[in-house]
């Protein structure tokens, strides 16, 4: 790792200047030979840790140098990176970014040490070819700069020889040796013993193999202990399971630590983290005593252990337990977000959206096939108000006069009254009538973002028509509120924000990528996540969209300021203009690829709008005679599918769902039941389900199937429509339990 860290300094130190200087070209070319010398090096690193080819490592990171998104490299790379998919490509850039944090850390260490003039050729070698951060640190340990410690004050007191005469343990009577340090600070023969076995106690502390020792210990035996804390019993009631808990900490569950972790941070519970003393002990005393007759440095180990290891290992143990249980916790969040971002749409429909409500009344605005609002208006059908018959009358009126295709019901309050109140009515058509999740409406609706959109309505308008264009495109909409509001996760709150808003950020673009955006109808928001947008272009389309009408063809987006050749690269296979210029522009083949299907085409003497479509005409194609240096197979099977069925939308189909007549509330549930249920969220430990009350029940992942089930994920999906069997009923808690399995 040495020659790295050379040639990681050489091209920082060269970047700080490159912007300002005129560099010469030559400069510019050996610049760019090191820094891929250190690229090359770290993709040996990151092979060897996600057990990917190195060769597919180095091209990927070619291509995240060069700017391409991962969305892009996943889609229209795949010959380069050898079919990485996108959580591959995220990983290889999350580990390249580890290991160039981890040089910026060494740089900072080293300074530091030889600027205390201590930095050895040994321990820079050492420094250099670390490649884990808590064994760089520890190699700084004895040079960081600290606090006053009992250590510093004896070595003040002149006691440290006396500290090396205990350690070289060939002294028979060391009591006697102490007698005679006794001057100045320190009072007597044990006062010495006592500074000597603390400057030993730090010793061991900062001992690299000790620091190695105990944490193995730690990863292999530490147990998490929580106890609730003394006059909190009452307070605490919700974390009952964790008043006297303890468990192994690598058993410990990631729901189960961040329900404990939150419990102390609210004051609630007190919790450590420690394995058994004894067989710690048992090994620093063999690493550190070979001839310890006085018993002194038996005693500084213990004390070492007690006071500075067991604190100071438990602190990184909770960290990374912690960091842990957040990256499980995040990664169901991610999935539950990926399933509901990429929910049924029912598309391009007039539709009625409806917020219900008792005393405020029930909310209605009539939207266009594009999601724009014709109509608002309230009607009050629910106590106390009761006009239900007035109520009727309005919908079937706004139904007729906008030729309203769809309903869409927000689930909150009142929502199972107002779907009652129109399965009681009649309509010429068959209309078909959509419960819809509100969670995160209310977000969205009092949002800057609902501001502009709507300024002339208030947000009670505003979460009504975010309904309705949920059930038009759940994608489009949703991707407006922030992902941690939208309620699809668990403990969201209490893990890390910085790396919750990277992962869930990374879901969206990959969601909006996958299915592609109508660049003539697609919001500035959704825009945002287009693959090489971001949200000045995203802005910019819009504008541009605004002044010059709807685009024509994927060639118009270069004329919109700042669309560089990189950006267009990168967002244009994502966009789709409906009836453009060019057929392939509804597609997902790239411009880049334009001049191949023309190839392709001719081939089989036709113009590309009759081959699109045309599985007799895609079938005579002969893709070998298309290979190249730059085309494999693997594109251009690519291309054929896109060319057999363009545009097509990832999404299932939505269907309408009912929920059980007779069940209102949760005391109207008993044991035995069986209901139709909609699943709306999944954790590590089951997943709940709507049943039509204002009570979610839970199928705990024991209760999912026949067999053992680790992952609740697996055996059911956001949204799915699902038959559940009530098993048991806690009124008093609210608490519902259910099963999947059917008896």
């Amino acid at each position: 790792m040495v020659i790295p860290f050379i040639i990681f300094k050489i091209t920082k130190s060269y970047s700080l200047i490159k912007f300002s200087l005129n560099i010469h070209p030559k400069i510019l070319y050996l610049w760019t030979l090191i820094k891929n010398t250190i690229q090359m090096t770290f993709s040996k690193y990151i092979s060897t840790d996600l057990s990917i080819p190195e060769n597919q490592v180095e091209k990927t990171l070619d291509l995240l140098q060069e700017g391409a998104t991962i969305p892009f490299i996943a889609r229209y790379r795949k010959e380069m990176t050898g079919k990485l998919d996108e959580v591959q490509i995220g990983e290889i850039k999350s580990t390249f970014d580890k290991y160039t944090k981890l040089e910026n850390r060494k740089e900072t260490i080293l300074k530091a040490i030889e600027g205390q003039g201590k930095l050895t050729a040994e321990l820079e070698e050492l420094i250099l070819n670390s490649r884990d951060i808590r064994e760089l640190e520890d190699l700084y340990l004895p040079y960081k700069q600290k606090r006053k410690t009992r250590a510093e004050t004896a070595r003040k007191k002149g006691l440290e020889p006396l500290a090396k005469i205990i350690m070289a343990q060939r002294e028979a009577n060391v009591e006697q040796r102490a007698a005679s340090f006794v001057k100045g600070d320190v009072k007597s023969a044990e006062d010495a013993l006592q500074g000597a076995r603390d400057i030993i106690a730090e010793w061991v502390n900062e001992n690299k193999t000790a620091r190695e020792i105990v944490r193995s210990v730690f990863e292999k035996q530490a147990v998490i202990t929580s106890k609730v804390a003394k006059g909190k019993v009452e307070e605490a009631a919700k974390y009952k399971s964790y008043f006297q808990y303890e468990e192994k900490l690598k058993y410990c569950k990631s729901h189960q630590l961040l329900a404990i972790r939150r419990a102390e941070s609210e004051g609630f519970l007190k919790v450590s983290i420690r394995p058994p003393q004894e067989y710690v002990l048992e090994r620093l005393f063999r690493l550190f005593i070979k001839n310890d007759l006085s018993g002194n440095i038996e005693t500084a180990i213990t004390d070492s252990w007690k006071r500075l290891l067991a604190p100071s290992i438990e602190n990184e143990f909770a960290v990374l337990s912690k960091e842990k249980a957040d990256t499980e916790a995040i990664n169901v969040f991610a999935e539950n977000l990926r399933q509901l971002l990429l929910s049924a749409p029912l598309g391009a429909k007039r539709v009625l959206g409806i917020d219900p409500g008792f005393r405020t009344g029930c909310k209605l605005v009539c939207l266009d096939e594009k999601g724009d609002l014709l109509h608002n208006d309230t009607i009050y059908p629910h106590p106390p108000q009761s006009k239900d018959k007035q109520a009727m009358h309005k919908i079937s009126s706004l139904i007729e006069q906008y030729k309203i295709q769809a309903i869409a019901i927000g689930n909150g309050t009142a929502g199972r009254e107002t779907e009652n109140l129109l399965r009681r009515m009649r309509f010429k058509d068959d209309l078909q009538v959509f419960i819809i999740s509100e969670a995160g409406a209310s977000v969205y609706s009092a949002s800057p973002l609902a501001r502009e959109e709507f300024p002339s309505y208030d947000v009670t308008v505003r979460g009504a028509i975010s309904i309705g264009r949920r059930l038009m495109d759940p994608l489009a909409e949703l991707v407006k509120i922030e992902p941690k509001s939208i309620g699809v996760g668990q403990y969201q709150h209490d893990v890390d924000q910085q790396m919750l808003k990277e992962s869930l950020d990374r879901v969206v673009e990959s969601c909006v990528n996958m299915v592609g955006v109508d660049v003539n109808t697609a919001s500035r928001h959704l825009l945002t996540y287009v693959s090489g947008l971001g949200p000045t272009l995203a802005q910019n389309i819009v504008d541009y969209r605004k002044e010059n009408g709807s685009f024509k063809s994927r060639d118009d987006l270069k004329a919109v300021p700042r669309m560089g050749a990189k950006a267009f690269e990168q967002c244009a296979g994502f966009l789709r203009i409906k009836n453009g210029n060019n057929p392939l522009d509804n597609s997902a083949v790239h411009p880049e690829r334009y001049a191949l299907v023309k190839k392709m085409a001719k081939s089989v003497s036709v113009r590309i709008a009759d081959l699109i479509g045309s599985k007799e005409m895609i079938d005579r194609i002969d893709i070998r005679k298309f290979t190249d240096d730059q085309t494999g197979m693997v594109t251009l099977n690519d291309i054929l599918k896109e060319l057999l069925k363009p545009g097509l939308d990832p999404r299932k189909k939505v269907k309408v769902f009912t929920f059980a007549e007779n069940i209102r509330k949760i005391g109207d549930l008993k044991s035995g039941m069986e209901l139709p249920g909609i699943i709306t969220n999944i954790t590590n430990f089951g997943a709940f389900v709507d049943i039509g009350i204002k009570e979610n029940g839970l199928i705990h992942l024991s209760n999912m199937a026949d067999e053992y089930v680790s992952n609740p994920a697996d055996y059911v999906r956001l949204n799915q429509q699902v038959t559940v069997k009530v098993l048991d009923v806690d009124v008093e808690r609210k608490r519902i339990g259910l099963s999947l399995i059917q008896s």
